[in-house]
């Protein structure tokens, strides 16, 4: 579980645990990590930490290493870290760029390579992938999110293909508006603009972690009933 230490991650992995899940946590701050855990409750003694940068080729294969190791296979992984960063192209950095596409496209490559490694072999598992409705509706001054989410639905429907023949099946949750820490230091959340909770979108990770392994949920596109979807702009 990558960006397990908040927002949405916190909320799919803890979700997971209260569902029996052993659940590794990734995420670059071990405190956050740490609080993933404590809110977990008793749940969190089914918890391991491991503090990892997953935009780093070798940290990933630090990570995928210790979950091996402890449990011996892997049956499911959630790519759920993410940044967001944007203005108008013509005013857009190159640092502001790099830094959205290795977090949210460079990252579960990574990752999605590694489980692959794994999960092949055993011919099992699932890949859930945190996309955004960014994937196809756009906003104007979102270039390096929305271009990094259509990457990972791209991903998404790759990876599934290829896994198909292995027992491997990959997913891709679109949330809509959700209210998260970093959405709510932007300063962006209009008082009346509907919203639903990291832990909306962890019921429906966990459910789709649960279909049976011969059922693939492609997509889920979630959003609050009364936001704009259809006809976004």
């Amino acid at each position: 579980m990558t960006g397990a230490g908040s927002g949405i991650g916190r909320a799919v992995a803890i979700g997971l645990l209260e569902d029996g899940y052993a659940v590794v946590l990734a995420g670059r701050r071990v405190d956050k990590l740490d609080d993933t855990v404590r809110d977990a409750g008793a749940f969190g003694a089914g918890a391991l930490r491991v503090p990892t940068d997953v935009r780093d080729p070798d940290a990933v294969r630090a990570l995928f290493a210790a979950t091996r190791e402890k449990f011996g296979r892997l049956d499911l992984l959630v790519n759920n870290a993410g940044a967001f960063d944007g203005g108008p192209l013509h005013q857009l950095s190159v640092e502001a760029w790099d830094k959205v596409i290795n977090t949210n496209l460079r990252a579960p490559f990574l990752c999605t390579r590694a489980a692959l490694r794994i999960m092949k072999p055993q011919n099992s598992g699932r890949i859930i992938n945190i996309g955004s409705i960014s994937a196809q509706r756009v906003r104007p001054n979102s270039g390096p999110y929305s271009a990094s989410k259509h990457g990972l639905w791209g991903l998404t429907q790759v990876t599934a293909l290829e896994g198909r023949e292995y027992g491997v099946t990959c997913g891709a949750i679109h949330p809509g508006n959700v209210q998260v820490e970093r959405r709510q230091a932007s300063g962006k959340i209009e008082d009346d603009e509907p919203m639903m909770t990291a832990g909306d979108i962890a019921a429906v990770a966990v459910l789709m972690a649960s279909l049976p392994p011969h059922v693939e949920m492609l997509e889920a596109i979630v959003l609050p009933s009364r936001q704009a979807y259809v006809g976004r702009g």
